[in-house]
């Protein structure tokens, strides 16, 4: 079987540091190959070339932009009448991306509007955010880049956030039905939404272009106090044959290289 990959999400650790460079260099130094951010667009992206050639880091994921975060949103993709800005927002991420060599790009649906009922407004939604996707996964062809689509729990994390469970992303990625638009697996998520982790991850495999981890129920580190046996989560990915790379995206206990034991200790016994 082989060993997994793991990144350092840069946007929740190292984050002592307040530069997005600063915490590239930081990742690298505790050695990993790899990191991902959810948004790098306030970093001037000359600098974040720089720092990558220098460190050899990967670049392996990015989110497109929030939109009007002053006003709540949190991405666009499955908001009507945002069509033109989430393209504008999808083509600064490619940007991006390109000029970062990274090949995938999180494809953020965005809330329900404030006052309004799930049920109500689901099936715009969703129509919107198909055809989003669509496009997207035609642009996103061309450059070789991958679109993904992750469901946030709607229970702790965000009350409003459209795509919430696993199920609903199948059945979205079903309807866009192209290749290049995936699912993005934060066990976190999943596990706060529906449980049943073993049986999703097997039924969904093949749709997965990203995974992403944290405990559960304080999004700290994999081998802090929590529900989840991260040792068993790894073997079962190691057992499925998952080559991708595995995000860091937690919450640290206490300083970020104090909480990495666990992924040296991984390192170690599969000796990288």
């Amino acid at each position: 079987m082989p060993a997994l990959k793991f990144c350092a999400n840069i946007t929740w650790l190292f984050t002592d540091l307040p530069e997005i460079s600063q915490r590239i260099y930081a990742a690298a130094s505790a050695g990993f190959q790899a990191v991902e951010a959810a948004w790098l667009y306030d970093s001037d992206l000359q600098e974040l070339q720089r720092v990558k050639n220098a460190t050899g880091v990967e670049v392996v994921l990015i989110n497109t932009p929030l939109g009007d975060a002053k006003a709540g949103e949190l991405g666009l993709g499955a908001v009507p009448g945002r069509e033109k800005d989430f393209r504008k927002g999808l083509d600064l991420a490619i940007q991006y991306a390109k000029a970062l060599d990274c090949r995938r790009i999180h494809l953020m649906a965005g809330r329900v509007p404030v006052g309004a009922d799930r049920a109500t407004v689901a099936m715009e939604m969703e129509d919107s955010f198909i055809k989003n996707l669509k496009h997207a996964a035609d642009v996103l062809t061309k450059e070789g880049i991958t679109g993904l689509i992750e469901p946030i729990n709607t229970r702790i994390s965000d009350p409003r956030y459209f795509l919430d469970s696993p199920h609903q992303a199948a059945a979205i990625l079903k309807k866009v039905d192209h290749p290049n638009i995936k699912m993005q697996l934060d066990i976190f998520h999943w596990q706060i939404m529906d449980g049943n982790l073993t049986q999703n991850i097997q039924k969904y495999f093949p749709l997965i272009g990203h995974i992403q981890i944290a405990q559960v129920p304080n999004r700290n580190e994999p081998d802090s106090a929590g529900e989840l046996n991260f040792p068993y989560l790894l073997r079962l990915l190691e057992e499925l044959g998952y080559m991708g790379y595995i995000g860091c995206e937690y919450k640290p206990l206490g300083s970020t290289n104090e909480g990495l034991g666990w992924v040296h200790n991984y390192w170690k016994s599969s000796n990288k």
